[in-house]
């Protein structure tokens, strides 16, 4: 399984979040979609335009995950230092490792970060 985490601001467009993707490392070989539930349905513009399934994660699924950004002002809102990293890590599960830090939309809107299954 291979997942893009997405965390992003409330109007964050498709091409924000194609951006962030794309900055990411790009939807190939993603399976699938995750972010926080509460933000989920801002993500499924991009799932049906990929045709991938998203996932929404309960925060509690966000909380302590071992991201490589630490943003104070999201550790303090949600329990990890990037939404995006730790959305990927928990969808695609225990003992998953992320293929590098997030990245950021050109716009500032959206942030990716995509985590591979190290289990078949």
């Amino acid at each position: 399984m291979i997942v893009a985490g997405f965390g992003f601001r409330l109007g964050a467009t498709l091409a924000a979040l194609q951006d962030a993707l794309a900055k990411a490392g790009g939807p190939e070989g993603v399976t699938h979609l995750a972010s926080l539930a509460a933000k989920a349905p801002g993500l499924e513009p991009l799932g049906r335009a990929l045709g991938l399934p998203t996932l929404a994660l309960p925060p509690d699924q966000l909380r302590d995950q071992p991201t490589l950004t630490r943003s104070a002002r999201v550790q303090a809102l949600h329990g990890t230092g990037s939404v995006a990293e730790a959305a990927a890590l928990a969808a695609a599960g225990p003992g998953s490792r992320l293929r590098g830090p997030r990245a950021v939309s050109s716009d500032g809107t959206a942030t990716a970060a995509i985590a591979e299954s190290t289990s078949p």
